[in-house]
């Protein structure tokens, strides 16, 4: 059976080692699209981080999506509605900013809106995922937060400051939440009842369409839901090896345009 959804990841998929797209990978989703293809950007970023990349792609028509969040907000891109919504309670954040200062390791929470903080000395990788997808940076204290709709949860840190810390995580928090690994300074703590694959298996469910007919690329660990939920799971040449183990295919690396490759080699031909 054909390919009619491919669901890519943006960092370390999509774009290259600069952040950019390579013409290559936007010339073949342009031509997926073109043939009815639908094609999903997939990623842990807030929308913010992605509308640049939407119009860049010419993925703003009525009936195109974006899975944002982790899985934790899927919405039509053409209106902006919403088509799945998983965010997590002022309870949820105020366990998980107490575990953040247990175990002394940066953190903050996302909304639609901007990336809030607790941290006076706000840490570097806030700075970075501020920039990364464009979004302002509060300073809010714990009390502060409760009118905000938290989408996610990061916490955010050197990497070995952050390993011992996931270390030192209870059995509890992995039963409660998707927590999921995105970068060597990044975990992502979004509602238990998200994923990317939980995302892709609902939209393609909407769309009238099969597992066998969904295909995900992907780096990095929290891709790992999405790639089990696929018919055709794809791995770049760059990604981790648990990523690589999970896959059909291994494609080019991000710096080789590996979307393009796969896009050719599986779905356009």
């Amino acid at each position: 059976m054909s390919i009619k959804l491919v669901a890519i990841d943006i960092d370390g998929t999509l774009l290259n080692n600069d952040r950019k797209i390579t013409p290559d990978v936007r010339k073949a989703i342009q031509e997926a699209k073109k043939e009815g293809h639908k094609i999903v950007l997939a990623t842990g970023r807030p929308i913010a981080g992605v509308q640049s990349l939407l119009t860049e792609l010419d993925l703003k028509d009525k009936g195109d999506y974006v899975i944002t969040f982790n899985g934790s907000l899927v919405q039509d891109t053409a209106s902006g509605a919403d088509i799945i919504k998983k965010t997590l309670t002022y309870e949820d954040y105020l366990n998980l900013e107490f575990w953040s200062r247990k175990l002394n390791v940066h953190l903050h929470a996302i909304t639609k809106e901007g990336i809030y903080t607790a941290n006076r000395d706000i840490g570097k990788y806030t700075i970075h995922e501020a920039t990364l997808v464009d979004m302002p940076v509060f300073y809010r204290t714990p009390e502060e937060m409760a009118d905000k709709e938290i989408v996610k949860v990061m916490m955010i840190d050197e990497p070995e400051i952050l390993d011992a810390a996931i270390a030192k995580l209870s059995q509890e928090l992995y039963d409660s939440y998707t927590i999921v690994k995105s970068t060597p300074f990044y975990l992502e703590i979004i509602n238990k009842e998200a994923s990317k694959g939980k995302a892709l298996t609902h939209l393609a469910e909407k769309l009238g369409l099969q597992n066998s007919e969904t295909m995900a690329i992907g780096d990095e660990e929290n891709d790992r839901a999405m790639l089990e939920a696929a018919g055709t799971p794809v791995a770049m040449a760059n990604a981790v090896p648990e990523i690589k183990k999970l896959a059909k295919y291994i494609t080019k690396s991000n710096e080789e345009s590996g979307v393009a490759y796969a896009i050719r080699q599986w779905v356009l031909n």
